[in-house]
Formats: C-alpha cells, sequence, structure tokens
C-alpha cells in the first residue's frame, strides 16, 4: 500500500483556523458516532454491506437502534457522513480574499484529505470501495456533497459579496465537487492505486480550459 501526498499542485498550506475545544456533551457524541461508524465497517468487512443491518451495528456499538438513526437518517450516512463539512467551512472562510475560488477549494479539499489519509486511510479505502460497488451509498454520496456544496458556497459567496444563494456561485461549486466525485469514484475503479490528491488535482486543472483533445 503506498502512501499518497500531495502533490506540489497543491497551494502551500494555511495555518489552521482555531477552534475551541468541545465540551463533554460534545465528546460523548462524537465517541458515539464513532463507535457506531467502527462497528458499521468492521460488520461491513465481514459479512457486507447488504447483509449488515443497523440493529447488528447498534449491538456491535453497545447502542440501541434509536441512538444509531439519531446519529445517522440511514446506513449509508454511517458509510459517509463525517465532521469534514464544518473544517472545509472554516479553512475556506480563513483563505485570502484576492484568492482565486478554484485555489481555495483545491487547497481546502487537499488539506482535508491529507488529514484523512493520516487518520483514517482504511476508512476512506472501504468507503472508496462500496462507492463503487453499492448503488446506494454512490446515490447518497451525490445527496451529501450537494449539501456540502451549499455550505461552501454560502462561504464563497459572502467572501465575494454575493447573495449566499447567487447562482453562479452554486454552479461553479457543485462542478469542484462533481471533480472530486469523480476523481475518487476513478481512482477506486482503478483498485485504489496511486496518489488520490494528484487525481482530484488533475480534475480540478479540467475544469480550468477542458481536457486536451
Amino acid at each position: 500500500m503506498s502512501t499518497m501526498t500531495a502533490t506540489s499542485r497543491t497551494p502551500s498550506v494555511s495555518a489552521p483556523v482555531a477552534q475551541p475545544p468541545p465540551g463533554l456533551r460534545e465528546r460523548k457524541k462524537l465517541r458515539t458516532r464513532i463507535a457506531i461508524r467502527r462497528a458499521t465497517y468492521r460488520l461491513i468487512s465481514e459479512q457486507g454491506y447488504d447483509a449488515t443491518t443497523v440493529e447488528q451495528i447498534a449491538e456491535a456499538a453497545e447502542v440501541s437502534p434509536s441512538t444509531v438513526f439519531r446519529y445517522f437518517a440511514a446506513k449509508e450516512d454511517i458509510v459517509l457522513t463525517d465532521t469534514y463539512d464544518p473544517v472545509l467551512e472554516a479553512r475556506l472562510r480563513n483563505r485570502p480574499a484576492d484568492e482565486p475560488p478554484l485555489e481555495s477549494l483545491r487547497l481546502i479539499m487537499a488539506e482535508a484529505l491529507t488529514m484523512f489519509l493520516a487518520g483514517e486511510e482504511n476508512e476512506l479505502r472501504e468507503r472508496t470501495r462500496l462507492m463503487v460497488e453499492v448503488p446506494a451509498v454512490r446515490a447518497r454520496m451525490t445527496e451529501t456533497l450537494s449539501e456540502t456544496a451549499r455550505t461552501l458556497a454560502r462561504a464563497l459567496a459572502d467572501r465575494g459579496g454575493r447573495e449566499p444563494d447567487d447562482l453562479e456561485v452554486r454552479v461553479f461549486v457543485a462542478a469542484v465537487l462533481a471533480a472530486l466525485r469523480e476523481a475518487t469514484l476513478y481512482w477506486g475503479e482503478h483498485g485504489q492505486e496511486g496518489d488520490l490528491i494528484g487525481m482530484i488535482n488533475r480534475a480540478l486543472d479540467t475544469l480550468e480550459g477542458g481536457p486536451a483533445l
């Protein structure tokens, strides 16, 4: 398994945005979410996605099925939902106001993915495999990215003095996240070999001028 790192195409990384430490309630919620996610991935690896039920996940995580649904609306969300949207939004709002929007999004996505690879690479690989193999997971991923797009579009619109629901900003962010989705699926469809961040950069380069045909 090769180590995937950001390529030289990635802009320099800015200082992290200071975040207040989570309180006791938030830490407890986070531990519960992590327990549910870990139980889910373990069960899926042992018996497959379709054979894994929410009741089994709840038992393995030592919580009730209602608790699982309180944290995740559907089984697909357990696989796909993470805590990176607030991080992405904070990083985007912390970028220089005069930086090209594509470069800002390129940077924050590379930062988030580098963090993911450093701490949760196995989860990322399993998630990508399920995105490729399970239509329900792939469909839910598209919905999840739409939610991320709204968050990032709002941040970009604020930076440019545009309306929060600005059409051009929405289309631009949606295109960037579609490039992220397709690069990730491509990586998964090709055995998860190679530099994922490099593939995402290639996909974003395509948005600048179209593919060389």
